[in-house]
């Protein structure tokens, strides 16, 4: 059964501070409608303009990824989106009064934690997954950045971090499936070390970072009093008491994994590919990956994803038939020169795939274009409703007793002409559950695996006859 989409069941309220900005913001995670996305809303700008949450819109990413859309920025966007793709919410609005996503802990938990203490919302709309056919490789040979996708059945992440430090050598992290983030994944903090302190707080980074927000790695066992107090004053924190032992964490934070680094480096990779704009059915493997790579093999992804959308669909149209025209008379009330059915391949659960054959023998083309023989719009929409007609009566016992009728037609596309001699293959989904007779479907005709016409169509099925 087909998985269907979610939201969230209210709206989740959170203020925090900026980590880069120190600016104050509050934030409100809206429930969204079907195939809305994600999409950030800045409330303090006139106009309140949105910024979807999409690769090609990442403008920036400096210890954090940054979306620009509309004239409006939001910074350090993928600890959130995270959590709401962890969490499977695959639709929601996140309004916000200020420039960056508050920081929190660091880490996704406290987002984690407040959806899933609203609940949610199931929709009617089917979840959509980016579902590899082939592995995709991409690496940046001077940074030693790589990314490999391999197809499975989860959304499975294996990461590799390397700083060559004394104190972060070489580290892995593996998430089996998006189920395991919020136990293993969710609660890891950021981390910055100690060397590049002075350098963020100098370019304007980091204004609101604390140790309570971030894991500060220090390299160096002979780091003086007077440096650190020299940071913590240009980082405006001169009240901060600080303490270091040597190697290892300062202020002695006691790390929640030996690998909670690289389980961070996991995270990002999750909130950063969250922007290929749909849920991943994949094995990531990364080494040394950080918000660049991520938002670059992002749009790999998504590129692979669009290219997938244009390739030729295969069908199988040699095998038996579910239906031949012989059963569908039995269900249909048309005939000829009406009946645009010849075979049903298949019905799911959940959608259905016919055949019509055109041929130059029908007599619509005595009449239709002649000397240029176009099979005409009009009747490839008639041949799909017919398709999505059988599909509802082979849902009630006794189909011979019922009719069909439309009600409605939207979305019609035409993308290519269907001419005498082509096979079209007829594939439909329900949009939403059939209720009190009504079946919504969406569906599309094909002639050798590319689009000829799409159409969204309801009707209603009546049982008029005894």
């Amino acid at each position: 059964m087909a998985e269907k989409q979610r939201t969230v069941k209210e709206v989740i309220k959170l203020s925090g501070i900026g980590l880069h900005t120190g600016e104050k913001v509050n934030l409100e995670i809206v429930p969204a409608a079907p195939n809305h996305g994600y999409k950030f809303q800045r409330i303090d700008l006139d106009g309140e303009p949105t910024i979807n949450a999409d690769c090609d819109l990442v403008v920036a990413t400096d210890r954090g990824t940054t979306l620009e859309q509309n004239g409006a920025r939001v910074y350090t966007t993928e600890h959130l989106l995270a959590a709401l793709y962890a969490c499977q919410v695959d639709n929601a609005l996140i309004k916000i009064d200020g420039p960056e996503i508050p920081i929190m802990d660091g880490s996704s938990l406290l987002f984690v934690d407040a959806i899933d203490k609203v609940g949610y919302e199931e929709q009617d709309a089917e979840r959509i997954y980016l579902e590899l056919d082939e592995n995709i490789a991409w690496e940046d040979v001077d940074k030693g950045i790589e990314f490999l996708a391999v197809p499975d059945i989860n959304y499975r992440i294996t990461v590799m971090v390397d700083y060559k430090s004394p104190v972060l050598g070489t580290q892995h992290a593996t998430m089996y499936n998006i189920g395991e983030f919020k136990e293993h994944i969710s609660k890891c903090r950021t981390f910055v070390f100690l060397r590049e302190l002075e350098f963020l707080a100098k370019n304007d980074l980091i204004k609101g970072g604390d140790l309570d927000n971030a894991i500060v790695l220090v390299e160096r066992n002979d780091v003086s009093k007077e440096e650190l107090d020299r940071l913590a004053k240009l980082l405006g924190k001169e009240n901060l008491k600080i303490s270091i032992e040597g190697i290892g964490v300062l202020n002695s934070t006691k790390l929640q994994y030996e690998n909670e680094p690289a389980r961070h480096k996991l995270l990002d990779i999750v909130g950063d590919l969250a922007l290929v704009g749909r849920p991943i059915k994949a094995h990531i493997l990364a080494a040394r990956p950080g918000h660049s790579g991520n938002v670059r093999f992002a749009k790999v992804l998504k590129e692979y994803m669009k290219n997938q959308a244009k390739a030729a669909r295969k069908f199988d149209l040699t095998s038996e038939p579910l239906y031949d025209i012989n059963d569908i008379e039995k269900m249909l009330p048309h005939r000829f020169p009406f009946l645009m059915v010849d075979k049903i391949m298949e019905i799911q659960e959940e959608s259905i795939l016919g055949v019509k054959n055109i041929t130059m023998n029908e007599p619509i083309f005595q009449g239709h274009f002649p000397g240029n023989p176009v099979f005409p719009g009009v009747l490839q929409i008639e041949a799909m409703a017919q398709v999505g007609g059988i599909f509802a009566l082979s849902k009630v016992e006794d189909p011979h007793l019922y009719s069909t009728y439309f009600m409605k037609i939207d979305n019609v596309k035409f993308k290519q002409k269907v001419l005498p001699g082509d096979v079209v293959a007829f594939e439909l989904k329900l949009l939403s559950p059939i209720r009190r007779g009504l079946v919504n479907m969406g569906g599309a005709g094909y002639v050798n695996g590319k689009v000829v016409v799409e159409a969204d169509m309801l009707a209603q099925v009546v049982k008029d006859k005894v």
